[in-house]
């Protein structure tokens, strides 16, 4: 029987207070397939383990179906594990392996029968008398899945399953597993950090940064409001774009958001969401533009909402469906440290405390956990100089059709939808559209 799992205020602390999980609440409804989303190290290991009961909970509550189980031994809960490395015995073929944790629960039971419809519904019902070594990646993980779905679980815990597969693989199996959780029926916990497993696989997705759950919700809700700057930056392909910006709001005239050398005027009269922004007026914004938002002026003019800006063409990706243009707009972009590849920097003298570094650190980090994430708006004093070639070209990426002929050093004109445009403040926290907007797509 599948089973409801609820997390209430869940916190992991290991030695010397390194707290990898914060306060965590989740509600998982019985059948769900819900995904843990986030980079490496955000956490979301750590609570699929505290679930199965490999890890002990810091703090806080898990309840199966309503009752208290942090106490409960793994054995108990009746969840069934898939692990990233397959975690296959070598000395076992298929069968033993698919069959081995039968033997375990109900040794006077014979498990063929059980293990036989297990390989069908897989598909590999020839390799069941392989052993590990002589099985490919796929095979593996085939008989890895067969293993958990044999013991007719309550629940599938599944900890970046297919992480060690080529792209090809991937994919395929992760159409099987979709398709097998919803045939059977049972709650399932994914872990990934690849955002397009996420996006593919579940009814709902839950995104983690440091241990912090930052927002969960349906794949296309999380795409179209997302709840702060790292979330919109994580999810999305190719990633959206982040340009610092200031918000001008002048008593006599349009209000405009300025991005370095150009601007976007914002349509008047303004929207319930656009009339957010004179709050902010003099100050620096984020600025998030999807790549679908912006497109290639044609011989047409623009269309209603749409404002032009132009841009140099600095790199051309050809995927054969479509195009991304890389422009140079002269903008400055907004960077999300825990999605940003870290640069070398000289290595500075250990300051004192009295200096205040070590606070403002401490400062920081307080504040990144209390009101989402911190984002760099301020240009370092001392940047450390980057190699040519590690530099991504243009600071706006675009999605067009492969049928326009682009090359380097065109300047173009632009055309961008203002209502698609998020902007979020200097926290990272989205403040247009309307942080109080709720999802009307699917929720």
């Amino acid at each position: 029987m599948t089973r409801a799992i609820s997390l209430h205020h869940v916190s992991k602390t290991y030695t010397r207070g390194v707290r990898v999980v914060d306060r965590l609440s989740l509600d998982i409804a019985p059948g769900e397939f819900l995904v843990l989303l986030g980079p490496s190290g955000c956490g979301k290991s750590t609570v699929l383990r505290m679930i199965a009961g490999l890890e002990e909970i810091t703090e806080g509550e898990l309840r199966l179906d309503g009752e208290y189980a942090n106490d409960l031994l793994p054995a108990e809960r009746r969840m069934a594990m898939v692990f990233q490395n397959f975690a296959l015995y070598p000395n076992m073929t298929s069968r033993g392996n698919i069959g081995f944790p039968l033997r375990i629960e109900a040794p006077d039971e014979d498990p063929r029968a059980r293990v036989d419809a297990t390989a069908r519904m897989l598909g590999i019902e020839d390799v069941l008398d392989r052993y590990p070594a002589q099985l490919s990646g796929g095979e593996r993980q085939r008989v890895a899945m067969g293993r958990a779905i044999s013991r007719h679980p309550s629940a599938f815990l599944m900890d970046e399953p297919l992480s060690n597969l080529d792209a090809k693989l991937r994919n395929h199996l992760r159409a099987e597993i979709a398709g097998l959780t919803r045939e059977l029926g049972v709650t399932t916990v994914y872990v990934t950090h690849d955002q397009a497993e996420a996006m593919s696989l579940g009814d709902r997705v839950a995104v983690l940064r440091g241990g912090v759950l930052q927002q969960v919700g349906t794949p296309r809700s999380v795409y179209a409001l997302p709840r702060n700057v790292f979330v919109a930056a994580f999810i999305g392909t190719p990633r959206i774009n982040l340009l610092r910006g200031l918000v001008r709001a002048p008593l006599d005239g349009a209000m405009t958001i300025s991005l370095g050398k150009q601007y976007l005027r914002l349509p008047e009269p303004l929207s319930l969401d656009h009339q957010l922004l004179r709050v902010q007026q003099g100050r620096e914004v984020i600025v998030g533009l999807r790549s679908e938002a912006v497109r290639i002026a044609k011989r047409t003019s623009a269309r209603p909402g749409e404002m032009p800006i132009t841009g140099l063409v600095e790199h051309v990706e050809f995927q054969g469906h479509e195009v991304l243009v890389h422009f140079d707009t002269g903008s400055r972009p907004a960077l999300v440290p825990d999605l940003e590849a870290p640069r070398a920097a000289p290595r500075q003298p250990r300051r004192r405390r009295r200096d205040g570094t070590v606070l403002d650190r401490l400062r920081e980090r307080a504040v990144s956990l209390r009101a989402g994430p911190v984002v760099v708006l301020e240009d370092p004093p001392d940047p450390a100089p980057a190699p040519a070639d590690a530099r991504l070209p243009g600071d706006l990426v675009v999605r067009t059709t492969p049928d326009i002929d682009l090359r380097r050093g065109m300047q173009v004109p632009l055309l961008v939808d203002i209502s698609h445009l998020f902007v979020f403040d200097q926290h990272g926290e989205r403040i247009c559209p309307s942080p109080d907007r709720l999802p009307d797509l699917d929720e």
